[in-house]
């Protein structure tokens, strides 16, 4: 099942649940715009190469589109598609007024110069002029793009608006109104939910050990955020490999380690663990922060884990995800856990109207009340629907933007 696939079966069976009917689910399958451009650049051997670039604008019944523009050679139509669908349920259960976006250039950036990747994203920016905008559709950085390519889109933008306009894009560095805070964002706001998880559980995190696939940003600062709470982080696998400790790992230090060794194979006082295995280890807390589909039917029932944590996109398959929930693991799905990114772009967004830029741990609080909020909401309507979290944050979203549409008489 494709990504599209697995978020289109929830969103039907979710629909149902919240109350949706058949027209405004009708309208919540398709997006209800999509931008396929060409962008041809000068490359640097004087040769022109011509790109393919994506925008798809989902649903914007409660805001401005928000999602991600991502450089990769696998980006496709159905995999914008299906992220801009999830953006759409992610800002709704966050309840963030924004609705869902993606964008997406096939090209591998390592092949591209400084200078060419610069015209490639300014080019994007003018074929997508017409329909971005601080109140129409907000980009923000994903895989393989940061703060420089928010930078250059938010002057080409700028440029073409005749001035400066922030608001254009998130992800920006503190110098062009970036939000102090921004860096450990998802990580800390996926921790939050899982410490209010461990409460309802009434689990002492103390007395839990935590595994984590994927120790890049996300990864790091979720495993940063739980070792402050007191939960012994025993697993960490990155790109390369995996180790475990059941003494415990500083993620502060197997960080060190990665960046001057490349991988955290290696770490001291920690044994290797073959990376196939790395999922079904004896722990408390699965933090699976990497790949999509990493936890499928073909290994689920060796998956040991007590609590799951979604911190990547899709990492557990739809028809694993039920087998897990129907024994009785507790599991939190990405569009909840790893929301923290789209709150703090909200923040971001929200201030570079005022022209503020309140400090890191201001922001942090703001974002941990979002977050708790949110997942109240979630836990609440699983437990009044007798569902699992996965299709409650759904029906949570679904009401939310059903209600939306109904008000603006666009359903």
């Amino acid at each position: 099942m494709s990504l599209l696939d697995s978020a289109l079966s929830f969103l039907k069976e979710a629909g149902e649940k919240a109350g949706l009917s058949e027209a405004e689910l009708a309208r919540l399958r398709q997006p209800d715009r999509i931008v396929e451009v060409a962008l041809p650049i000068t490359r640097d051997n004087g040769r022109v190469e011509v790109f393919r670039g994506y925008r798809v604008q989902h649903n914007n019944a409660r805001g401005p589109y928000k999602g991600g523009l991502r450089y990769h050679p696998r980006v496709n139509l159905n995999e914008v598609k299906a992220l801009a669908f999830l953006m759409m349920i992610k800002c709704a259960v966050a309840d963030i007024p924004m609705g869902g976006g993606k964008g997406g250039i096939v090209v591998d950036p390592k092949k591209l110069s400084v200078r060419e990747l610069e015209q490639l994203t300014r080019l994007l920016t003018q074929k997508l002029f017409p329909v971005l905008g601080p109140r129409l559709d907000v980009p923000a950085p994903d895989v393989n793009t940061g703060p420089q390519t928010m930078s250059w889109l938010v002057d080409e933008y700028s440029r073409l608006a005749g001035g400066f306009q922030p608001a254009v894009a998130t992800g920006k560095p503190l110098a062009l109104g970036g939000l102090p805070g921004r860096e450990p964002a998802t990580g800390f706001g996926g921790m939050m939910v899982l410490l209010e998880l461990l409460r309802r559980l009434k689990a002492n995190p103390k007395k839990m050990t935590l595994a984590v696939q994927g120790f890049g940003n996300v990864g790091y600062w979720f495993a940063v955020a739980a070792a402050k709470a007191g939960i012994r982080v025993v697993g960490i696998a990155d790109s390369r490999g995996a180790i475990w400790s059941e003494g415990g790992l500083h993620p502060e230090q197997v960080a060190a380690y990665k960046k001057n060794m490349g991988s955290v194979v290696g770490f001291p006082g920690s044994k290797e663990v073959a990376a196939a295995k790395f999922l079904e280890q004896k722990v408390d807390i699965l933090v699976p922060a990497a790949l999509e589909d990493v936890i499928t039917t073909r290994n689920a029932s060796r998956v040991k884990a007590r609590i799951i944590v979604e911190m990547g996109n899709g990492p557990v398959e739809a028809a694993a995800w039920q087998r897990l929930h129907k024994r009785g693991v507790a599991l939190v799905p990405d569009i909840l856990a790893n929301a923290g990114g789209v709150a703090a772009s909200y923040l971001e967004w929200s201030q570079n109207f005022s022209g503020a830029q309140s400090p890191e741990a201001e922001n942090l609080a703001r974002l941990e009340k979002i977050m708790v909020a949110a997942f109240a909401a979630v836990y609440e309507k699983a437990v009044e629907l007798q569902t699992d979290t996965k299709t409650a944050a759904y029906a949570v979203a679904l009401g939310r933007i059903a209600t939306a549409m109904r008000l603006r008489g666009a359903a």
